[in-house]
């Protein structure tokens, strides 16, 4: 989950290193450092922190190298501290990491024993003495692929050479890697986003494969030595901007953008003549699905356990869900009969991409739902379905959940409709009714922005939360627990509200905050009923609902009410008060938005 980035220029490369590696921020930020090549030695400088603490080191003392390799870091191996920081350099060879050497310590200890010292605790420090030893005996491409047999796990490397004093190389298996062409200078990437203000010409690497760039060249090779062809693709235009603007930080931007993510989504895939949706190529018929398996981690997987519920009512499909880094560690019984769904925000997350791995040695049918087009996950996918959420900076997910979950709910439909397993009337209906969610969710944003504020503050002092919900509220109230944790680092748990009972009533205590998900919903009478065993015991009830005409209690700290909508277009709506709640809790303790404690964006490491 570290960035990585690689410039071969005709000009001072410092200032670009940097400005890229404060776009890769969002893929770690507890260290960074870069190496450059100046007067034929390797120039390494690094810190702990954020890209502005090593931005100063360079203003104090410049590095005027032609090429070089930047790094941000997300602790894998070690503590962050300076000398655990990348890049990391013998002599000879300079290397900045992106993943997981899981033989690094055998590895190590085979290293010490033929004289090589180690400075640091992670496991990258083994590359750099890997090639330093095999330098000696082999030509570079070789002494590269030897050292990439070596290691097992995942990585992407960025490398420079003190003997080789033009070039940077790059080399992955496993974690993602881009090569970027430009105008007397070539780029190294960990992902396009970091590249785009520079280039919009991109190669994707393969795992086994190594590139060697220069400032007017870029050669490829595979893992036997042999020089191979590559692809240049042209990147899509953004229709939106990755800055902030007015806003205070990405996250609250991001979460007033979801009204805009639901339009372009449904402009995307609904035909607004026909009253049809637009998807196409399947990689299975549909009237041929035996199962469906929606696979996901951590916010996505949340989408997953939303669809089932849409899956299960539109479809007679038999449906699962599975946390994407248990499934590839199970006896699953693949089948060409079945569709495998994998839902990633980046299309890099490693775990999720595993699981894809093995279904596609398996020959199975695969689809993925991804926020990025040119991700490793989309183009291993039979078949894209992109969620049209634009960049998305804030570690912690917002409007590309609300992507997810919309591309899967239209996936039901359409697949409903294939099937003949609703009718045409109700096909149709449902369609109305996605045309009205960009407007319903932005009546809700404007609703919750004056009343979370006040509510925010009741969870400061509490020793927990909970999150209680029923059907299509209960994955709702999951991602609700997962952002409160995520932003304020404050313990809080989702649970089905009918669940309570059975253990987690004893937590329950005077003053806990409580939030209840009640939508108008055939739950609804039921859920009311949880929620009045919560009051009992003393509970802080606040309580989201759309049914505005009953009188439900007297005995709830807040009500929150949402727009009334169609039963499954609430996950939508219900989503919102609770990404504005955690936001507004981890303003009030004065947390980092963006870059909260401990996480990355993008998870490429398992």
């Amino acid at each position: 989950m570290c960035g990585i980035i690689g410039i071969a220029s005709n000009k001072s490369v410092t200032s670009n290193i940097i400005n890229s590696l404060k776009k890769l921020e969002y893929r770690g930020y507890d260290s960074a450092g870069i190496a450059t090549i100046v007067n034929g030695n390797i120039d390494e400088k690094k810190c702990t922190g954020r890209v502005d603490n090593l931005e100063k080191i360079l203003f104090k003392n410049p590095s005027k190298g032609l090429l070089g390799i930047g790094h941000v870091r997300w602790a894998t191996h070690g503590i962050p501290s300076q000398v655990n920081a990348h890049p990391h350099s013998s002599e000879e060879v300079s290397v900045v990491h992106n993943g997981i050497i899981e033989n690094s310590n055998e590895l190590k200890k085979k290293l010490e024993q033929s004289g090589y010292k180690f400075k640091s605790q992670t496991d990258t420090e083994v590359i750099t003495f890997l090639l330093t030893d095999f330098l000696k005996e082999f030509d570079l491409v070789e002494a590269i692929n030897k050292t990439l047999k070596t290691l097992n796990g995942s990585f992407a490397l960025g490398i420079l050479f003190k003997k080789y004093d033009n070039i940077v190389v790059g080399a992955r298996r496993g974690s993602p890697l881009a090569v970027g062409y430009g105008p007397q200078e070539n780029y190294l990437g960990s992902d396009s986003y970091a590249l785009k203000s520079m280039t919009n010409k991109i190669t994707y690497l393969e795992d086994g494969e190594v590139c060697i760039i220069s400032n007017n060249k870029v050669d490829f090779y595979n893992s036997k030595n042999i020089k191979i062809n590559k692809k240049i693709l042209t990147l899509s235009n953004d229709k939106y901007t990755a800055e902030k603007g007015d806003y205070k930080d990405f996250m609250s931007k991001e979460i007033n953008e979801q009204n805009i993510t639901a339009k372009n989504c449904v402009k995307e895939y609904v035909d607004q003549l026909r009253k049809d949706i637009n998807l196409y190529n399947f990689p299975i018929q549909p009237k041929d699905i035996q199962k469906i398996i929606l696979i996901g981690c951590g916010t996505a997987y949340h989408s997953c356990i939303t669809a089932k519920y849409w899956f299960e009512e539109l479809t007679n499909i038999p449906i699962e869900i599975d946390i994407a880094s248990e499934f590839r560690y199970r006896k699953i019984k693949l089948s060409k009969k079945n569709l495998y769904i994998f839902v990633s925000q980046s299309g890099e997350t490693a775990d999720t991409f595993a699981a894809l791995d093995l279904c596609k040695k398996n020959k199975v049918k695969t689809c993925s739902v991804v926020n990025a087009v040119e991700s490793s996950i989309a183009r291993s996918s039979d078949f894209v379905l992109p969620i049209h959420a634009g960049p998305e900076i804030g570690v912690a997910s917002t409007k590309a959940f609300i992507g997810q979950m919309l591309v899967l709910y239209i996936l039901a439909i359409k697949i409903s409709q294939i099937r003949k397993e609703i009718s045409e009337t109700e096909y149709e209906k449902k369609i109305i009714d996605l045309k009205k969610l960009p407007d319903l969710i932005k009546k809700t944003l404007n609703y919750c922005q004056n009343n979370i504020p006040t509510i925010a503050k009741d969870f400061l002092k509490a020793k927990g939360s909970m999150f209680l919900g029923r059907g299509l509220s209960f994955p709702i109230a999951l991602e609700g627990a997962l952002k409160l944790k995520e932003l304020s680092y404050l313990h809080a748990e989702g649970y089905p509200a009918g669940e309570m009972k059975h253990g987690p009533l004893a937590l329950i205590e005077e003053g806990l905050p409580v939030v209840i998900l009640a939508p108008k919903d055939r739950y609804f009478e039921k859920t009311i009923s949880n929620m009045q065993e919560v009051i009992a015991r003393g509970g802080k009830v606040i309580l989201i609902t759309n049914e505005t005409k009953k009188i439900i209690s007297e005995n709830i700290r807040f009500t929150l009410e949402m727009p009334e909508s169609n039963e499954n277009l609430t996950p939508f709506l219900m989503t919102i008060p609770l990404q504005l709640l955690a936001y507004h809790v981890a303003l009030l303790k004065n947390c980092d938005i963006d870059k909260p404690r401990n996480l990355a964006k993008s998870v490429t490491v398992e």
